[in-house]
């Protein structure tokens, strides 16, 4: 156990379980029994990482649209979902800032706060940097008898560079710099004496971005759109002197989108994200009597089914496509998906909604989004909402605010 017991019950049902769906953050890797759900058996096997806030969505805009945007028309937040698109924004410079009270079902001081931007270099060069940091609020530490043994306000951050090119007028790609540090246990003990410390990582993502404008359908000017990011591609991060070292949430995402333009004051988007975590799926280990792991010879848990976790970063990304101890159809299951839509009016106003899927063996985030976005000069505010289609659901009502601010029109002239 990394975390105190206070905080592990805080912590794992807070964050990873609605930020990942994941049920706790000790990152063990074992098989969750099998739960009813929606009236079947299924064997719940939800797969496990460090930071998953990394994975949360920032803004308004896409949690509108479902947490999606790797295809969506460029903005100043798609840093987090595709750094690529930073290559054809319109405006020399912009920054964005977002704030989300997170999971206030649960508790009311957890939040997620996000400050991005970029710059245009030239006409084919853009850089883009961003600071994601994902505050726990106040924690009461506890030893294993329960006695109080300090107080804390654990915390985690991201800090991003991207240098994004166009190759073509169509298709750009990007490369995103990510430092990471997880503060979650703030210099106190772990149940077995030792130092917890702050997780550290580094990482990168590689992105690409397509877009073509020339489209006409039913007579309509319309704007056909594909990008994926792999993110967070890095170093694998550990709390404690000991060997554990935990997986970071590596991400394949996909994505069309098109944009029909209606008439000279009214367009519409309408787009999907597919999801694929690149992080190997927890075995079936063989227990005993008591539902004890057994440990076999060589020092290792015995394995039923499935393959071990324990393996390098760059074998992790492989193995992720074909070690699900479910075989095909669980692999299948571990795809999680984003859709919505998008209406502007006379590019001031804007209307959106969304859909996001995960199967209910790996998480079970299902809901719906919508939100609203006006902009006026230099300036933009979006909100988005969030319905859950499960009852009792940690993400009900989470509301984000978004602001963006854009600068100069730059003259082609002088690229």
């Amino acid at each position: 156990m990394i975390l105190k017991k206070v905080m592990l019950k805080r912590i794992g049902t807070s964050v990873l379980l609605a930020a990942c769906g994941i049920v706790n953050i000790n990152i063990a890797s074992a098989q969750i029994n099998s739960q009813q759900l929606n009236g079947r058996e299924s064997s719940v096997n939800a797969i496990t990482t460090a930071v998953p806030f990394l994975l949360i969505g920032p803004d308004s805009r896409a949690g509108a649209m479902g947490d999606g945007g790797v295809a969506t028309a460029p903005d100043v937040y798609s840093n987090h979902w595709n750094s690529a698109k930073l290559s054809f924004m319109e405006k020399k410079y912009a920054f964005g800032i977002a704030y989300t009270p997170w999971l206030q079902r649960l508790v009311p001081d957890i939040n997620l706060a996000y400050l991005g931007g970029y710059y245009k270099i030239d006409n084919k060069q853009t850089i883009g940097a961003s600071l994601k940091f994902f505050s726990l609020g106040d924690i009461t530490f506890t030893d294993i008898q329960g006695n109080v043994t300090g107080t804390g306000n654990p915390n985690e951050l991201a800090l991003d560079v991207s240098y994004n090119r166009k190759l073509s007028d169509r298709f750009a790609i990007g490369t995103a710099f990510r430092f990471i540090n997880s503060d979650l246990a703030q210099g106190q003990l772990a149940q077995n004496g030792q130092s917890v410390k702050a997780g550290r990582s580094v990482a990168v993502d590689l992105s690409g971005y397509y877009t073509n404008p020339d489209y006409i359908i039913n007579g309509k000017k319309t704007t056909i759109s594909y990008g994926f990011n792999i993110s967070n591609i890095g170093a694998k991060m550990n709390y404690t002197n000991a060997a554990d070292r935990y997986f970071i949430p590596t991400n394949l995402r996909v994505g069309a989108a098109g944009t029909m333009k209606l008439d000279n004051y009214n367009e519409i988007t309408v787009f999907v994200d597919v999801n694929k975590l690149l992080v190997p799926t927890n075995p079936i280990y063989a227990v005993d009597s008591l539902n004890q792991v057994i440990i076999g010879s060589d020092g290792n848990p015995v394995i039923v089914k499935g393959q071990t976790t324990d393996v390098s970063v760059s074998r992790g990304i492989f193995q992720s496509f074909n070690d699900a101890p479910g075989g095909a159809q669980e692999e299948f299951n571990e795809l999680y998906y984003s859709a919505g839509f998008e209406y502007w009016y006379d590019k001031q106003f804007a209307v959106r909604g969304g859909y996001f899927y995960e199967h209910p063996t790996k998480g079970n985030r299902q809901y719906f989004t919508f939100g609203a976005g006006i902009k006026y000069n230099i300036f933009g505010l979006d909100l988005s909402y969030l319905i859950p289609t499960t009852q009792t659901n940690p993400l009900e009502n989470t509301l984000r605010f978004s602001l963006t601010f854009n600068f100069e029109t730059p003259d082609p002239a002088k690229q």
